[in-house]
């Protein structure tokens, strides 16, 4: 497999070469087709399975990325169900140590999934649209 580009910009994998044209599969729409091989450029220096990758959105791929245990992908549901809440109440929600909880927080905040928000005056924490697109591919919703 090898990542190529059509005339119109759109990546695709290349599945199977022939003499005159190319089957290709969009990653992002599964759609499979042939392109004839004039159309098609090799992209170097990317690879294929990062390209396939590509069938999964933005949002979830950034997802999973950032979420390395259950308690971390609990954090985003309960938030993600509950609404934004105080770091206070957060630290109620289970035997996680401050230190911890602040870690996990700040992964979630660099991978662009969680924002910091006021709640009742004290400092919080929300999911974001993102984290919220991927949450809800996860639940099937």
């Amino acid at each position: 497999m090898q990542t190529v580009e059509g005339n119109d910009d759109t990546r695709y994998l290349l599945l199977k070469r022939s003499g005159k044209s190319s089957l290709v599969r969009n990653p992002e729409t599964g759609e499979e087709h042939y392109i004839e091989n004039s159309a098609l450029t090799a992209i170097e220096g990317t690879s294929a399975l990062e390209t396939a990758a590509n069938e999964v959105s933005k949002e979830t791929r950034q997802l999973l990325r950032a979420v390395h245990d259950d308690r971390t992908l609990g954090l985003l549901l309960v938030l993600d169900s509950r609404g934004p809440l105080s770091v206070r109440e957060l630290l109620t929600f289970d035997s996680l140590c401050e230190s911890d909880f602040h870690g996990t927080i700040a992964e979630l905040r660099a991978a662009g999934l969680l924002e910091e928000r006021e709640i009742a005056g004290e400092r919080g924490y929300g999911v974001t649209e993102e984290a919220k697109t991927a949450l809800s591919s996860l639940r099937g919703e």
